[in-house]
């Protein structure tokens, strides 16, 4: 029957029966195949993977540690659980004389109910590869799992220095897996197509986790919401989309990214200012942020004689207000002053006291008119 249940028929419960209902550490590819992979972890923590490690012992020897996996078969075959619970050492054969070539070191099941081969076991193997002038890795058997390349130079050998371990012959080509559900830690494998909308994975390269959105990985942060990190987009998702950008946070407007200006708070008044001798009060406003941006106005009339100006524009100081405490700038400050018939300059002081100092030629500072001053200075 094509439908197989773990452990719950009477009698004729196979090894295949087992395999293909095993739902311990797999990640799922498809609704019956899992991923192949090894499972991550070290002793001490510090690293995603440390099973099946590789590293040299000889001039053409090499050991493989201790670790576990789950090597795939055909779709119907299940998932074949492989531990390597003792180190192994395996021996590299010679270089050839004219070319260099590449081998495979892979973990394999032989099952000779699928396969033929006449017995059922698990091992380490090299894949002895083709010499060629540019060589290239052979195909991984059926049923095994990848685990590193090693370059063979021509006519190396034990008695001429072996491999170079030392100059770079081995790639580690290991993969992981983790249990269903699980967020998978990337290594080798960050372009793998996920296998369902809402899985996750840790990707170490990039630095960020990623869910699979049904056709691509997205980061996590770049969800609805999150703030993308800096050089993860360059187009946005959605209208209000935000992103870091070098430092700098950005807002996508629709149809490009636009500096994210925070908003700004606002205090106003049109109280507190207080006319000097000779001027009485018409208006006064007020408008500040929060950062120290200062906006006054203030109106006053002439009360006293009139104040006729030479033809220089020279005037005595004229005090003609005070603006409120917390409304004056932090220095004396420059403003422009007008009355309509004439114009000049006004001294916007740190205590707040306001002098006109200049005023048109031959003009006049005439009763009952009004003079308005504006200034925009930090508090």
């Amino acid at each position: 029957m094509p439908v197989r249940s773990g452990w719950l028929m009477p009698t004729g419960q196979t090894r295949q029966h087992t395999r293909i209902t095993d739902i311990g550490a797999t990640t799922p590819v498809n609704p019956l195949g899992v991923r192949s992979g090894i499972l991550p972890g070290t002793f001490d923590g510090k690293y995603r993977v440390g099973g099946l490690w590789m590293s040299s012992t000889g001039p053409m020897t090499a050991t493989v540690y201790q670790g576990k996996a789950v090597v795939q078969g055909g779709l119907t075959d299940g998932a074949y659980p492989v531990a390597l619970d003792a180190d192994i050492t395996i021996t590299f054969a010679d270089g050839d004389p004219l070319n260099d070539r590449v081998d495979l070191v892979v973990v394999r099941v032989y099952d000779n109910d699928v396969d033929a081969l006449g017995k059922y076991e698990a091992g380490i193997e090299i894949v002895k590869g083709t010499p060629a002038a540019v060589p290239a890795a052979p195909a991984a058997p059926a049923r095994s799992l990848p685990l590193f390349t090693v370059k063979v130079k021509k006519g190396a050998s034990a008695g001429t220095g072996g491999i170079d371990w030392a100059g770079g012959a081995s790639t580690d080509l290991r993969t992981t897996t983790v249990s269903s559900g699980g967020i998978l830690p990337v290594y080798n494998n960050a372009g793998v197509p996920g296998a369902y909308p809402g899985q996750y994975q840790d990707n170490d390269n990039a630095h960020f986790l990623q869910r699979w959105d049904g056709t691509a990985w997205v980061a996590y942060p770049k969800e609805i919401g999150g703030i993308a990190p800096s050089g993860t987009v360059t187009t946005g998702s959605y209208t209000g989309q935000y992103r870091d950008y070098n430092g700098q946070l950005q807002r996508w407007n629709g149809s490009a990214w636009a500096a994210h200006q925070p908003p700004v708070e606002i205090e106003t008044t049109n109280t507190g200012a207080v006319a000097l001798t000779n001027w009485s009060m018409v208006a006064f406003s007020g408008r500040r942020t929060k950062s120290g941006l200062c906006t006054v106005t203030a109106t006053v009339t002439r009360t006293g004689a009139q104040v006729n100006v030479d033809s220089s524009g020279n005037i005595a100081d004229e005090p003609l207000c005070t603006v409120p405490a917390g409304w004056r700038p932090a220095t004396d400050f420059e403003a422009t002053a007008s009355d309509g018939y004439g114009n000049g300059a006004a001294n916007i002081r740190a205590d707040g006291r306001v002098d006109l100092r200049t005023w048109s030629y031959n003009g006049s500072l005439a009763s009952g008119r009004n003079i308005r001053i504006s200034a925009t200075y930090v508090l």
